[in-house]
């Protein structure tokens, strides 16, 4: 298999609310919900980085489509990672993040590989860390 990862499908519990995290409190760019003509099809998208997109889709639409009964979500089956360019740009995520109305799991700190890092969940508790590594500075610092 070729990586080739393009979207990221996080299950939400609100669409609605959903939207109004990523667009209003992170300020994410998203032409908002799209596909609301078609059962299960309601949907939104968010560019994140060139060839990734984040799309937030109804846990039960996800559970219909994929022909699999709706479970019961787990913050710690999966965890994104948003990796920023300082400690300072660490506490100003997170602080964002808090005021749109995530809930500060673990705050920023200093981590035992010489990073620093805090985690927050999104209103539907999708958990993200928010991380300087160092040594794994993103692209855009040229």
């Amino acid at each position: 298999m070729k990586a080739r990862l393009t979207v990221i499908t996080l299950g939400v519990d609100d669409l609605g609310r959903a939207l109004s995290f990523y667009r209003d409190g992170l300020g994410l760019n998203t032409e908002g919900i799209v596909g609301r003509e078609f059962e299960h099809g309601a949907v939104a998208f968010f560019d994140l980085q060139p060839g990734l997109r984040l799309a937030l889709w109804p846990r039960e639409s996800i559970a219909h489509d994929a022909g699999l009964t709706l479970d019961r979500p787990s913050a710690t089956d999966v965890t994104l990672g948003h990796n920023v360019s300082s400690r300072a740009e660490v506490d100003d995520v997170m602080r964002q993040a808090e005021a749109a109305g995530a809930s500060i799991v673990k705050p920023a700190h200093d981590t035992f590989w010489g990073g620093y890092a805090g985690y927050f969940q999104d209103p539907d508790r999708h958990l993200w860390e928010v991380v300087w590594n160092p040594d794994l500075l993103p692209g855009d610092e040229a």
